[in-house]
């Protein structure tokens, strides 16, 4: 990691001060991306595409390392193209398939941090498609919380998960919304355990089963299965990639600075390579494809986290989970409320839709340093001041469209590369409009004047 061990050093002293300030948050936080983690990590594990051992294992260092490295909250997500692909057939749900999807994306975004690349793409890229990119995530997230978690429970059955839970849970959130250290994923998580257990406890199926103590034994992936399954894998792979670059790396530095201004916030190039670690290392061993993301930023300062401790606290448990009970947890996860699930993701999609929406207002373009006094008289020391550039209406309009088109473009067709292409079109378009109307100006201005100086 380009890092020196300065900034390592203040991100681990931040790390340890906030956690001694509010330990109950910071795990609350932790908790606060198992909406998005869980339902795609136990369909891979239960379809047989990764190893459930080794993904707990692997991603529970992988937070270690983002919170060590980083000091700030980024949980580690599925990449979720992949995982789509490979639980609706699109793609080949072989594991072979899966870690060399995972790999071959490993290696682009390998490629891309290493010469530069998403350094000069994120200049290129203006901020209201960043905010769109924000805004269609987090629309995104609530959709899918709808559609595949909560319109499928009944009001009243079954009685350990129902809408009843779910507007439950969702009243608790509303209540501490002003708390925003208030542990809630913390008490969700909890009591979603209890109800899990209990469902299992009471199911009277045989072939369902509580954990147990399994040591985890690993297991590379099949070499051969690379090359007999290198289309499917390609083909995943190409889906991602767009995916990865946009919302697991551009958006997540600028989200980084608007949600956390405190800390510093890791910039393309560091988390273009840990991506790159995360996938060149545990997929041979049948860990899912990992990625950082918006979503998951924005739901752990939801629920509470401020720093990388409540990432170092997640993957030691998952490193626990993982050593010690592996496959043995299927089971109790997949078991795990779906109303608790919806809600959680639901609340996380409305923080990072609310923070995409803010592209007038707040935004990291529109600061500028200007020269100020630093004290009274004439010998005062002259420093610079953080100002908020003012934007005319014509300029609110357009970034706002830019924004808009972006989202609709993910949106509409449910592919962030689409959406960053309109997005980038709107934009270029304005841009040529300004260009045009500056030269009719002085062309017009060149004009007049042509006869005076004859």
């Amino acid at each position: 990691m380009p890092l020196s061990h300065i900034e390592l050093r203040r991100a681990n002293r931040h790390n340890l001060a906030t956690l001694r300030e509010s330990p109950l948050a910071e795990i609350s936080g932790a908790l606060g991306d198992l909406g998005t983690l869980l339902p795609l990590m136990i369909a891979l594990a239960v379809q047989g595409s990764i190893n459930l051992d080794s993904t707990l294992v692997f991603t529970g260092l992988y937070n270690v390392m983002t919170g060590v490295v980083f000091g700030v909250p980024l949980p580690t997500q599925p990449m979720k193209s992949i995982a789509s692909a490979a639980i609706s057939g699109r793609g080949d749900p072989d594991p072979s398939s899966v870690a060399g999807a995972g790999i071959l994306v490993g290696l682009a975004v390998l490629l891309m941090s290493a010469t530069g690349f998403l350094r000069r793409a994120t200049r290129l890229v203006p901020i209201p498609v960043v905010k769109g990119i924000q805004l269609g995530a987090g629309l995104s997230l609530i959709t899918s919380a709808g559609s595949s978690l909560l319109a499928h429970l009944n009001w009243a059955s079954p009685t350990l998960d129902n809408r009843l839970w779910a507007l439950s849970v969702w009243l608790l959130l509303l209540a501490t919304q002003t708390k925003p250290r208030f542990p809630s994923a913390l008490y969700v998580f909890g009591a979603g355990l209890v109800f899990s257990f209990l469902f299992i406890s009471t199911s009277g199926d045989g072939g369902v089963f509580l954990p147990g103590l399994n040591l985890w034994s690993p297991h590379i992936v099949s070499l051969p299965g690379f090359l007999r399954y290198r289309d499917s894998a390609i083909s995943m792979a190409v889906g991602q990639l767009p995916l990865t670059t946009l919302n697991s790396i551009i958006a997540v530095s600028a989200l980084s600075a608007d949600l956390l201004p405190q800390q510093p916030a890791p910039s393309v190039t560091a988390l273009g390579l840990s991506i790159a670690v995360m996938n060149l290392t545990g997929t041979w061993l049948g860990c899912m494809p990992s990625c950082l993301g918006s979503g998951g930023l924005a739901a752990s300062v939801r629920f509470g986290a401020r720093s990388g401790a409540s990432m170092i606290l997640l993957g030691l448990f998952k490193l626990v989970l993982g050593l010690f009970f592996g496959n043995t947890l299927v089971d109790l996860l997949a078991h795990f409320p779906k109303s608790f699930l919806g809600v959680m993701v639901l609340a996380a999609g409305l923080e990072l839709a609310k923070i995409g929406t803010e592209v007038n207002r707040g935004a990291s373009d529109l600061w500028e340093e200007a020269q100020g006094q630093g004290g009274d008289g004439e010998g005062s020391a002259s420093l610079l001041r953080r100002i908020r550039r003012e934007l005319s209406e014509k300029e609110r309009d357009e970034r706002r469209t830019v924004m808009l088109m972006t989202t609709a473009g993910i949106l509409a067709f449910k592919n962030d590369a689409v959406g960053f292409a309109a997005g980038m079109l709107c934009s270029g378009c304005y841009r040529l409009a300004d260009r045009m109307s500056t030269w009719r100006l002085s062309r017009s201005g060149r004009l007049e004047t042509t006869p005076l100086l004859s």
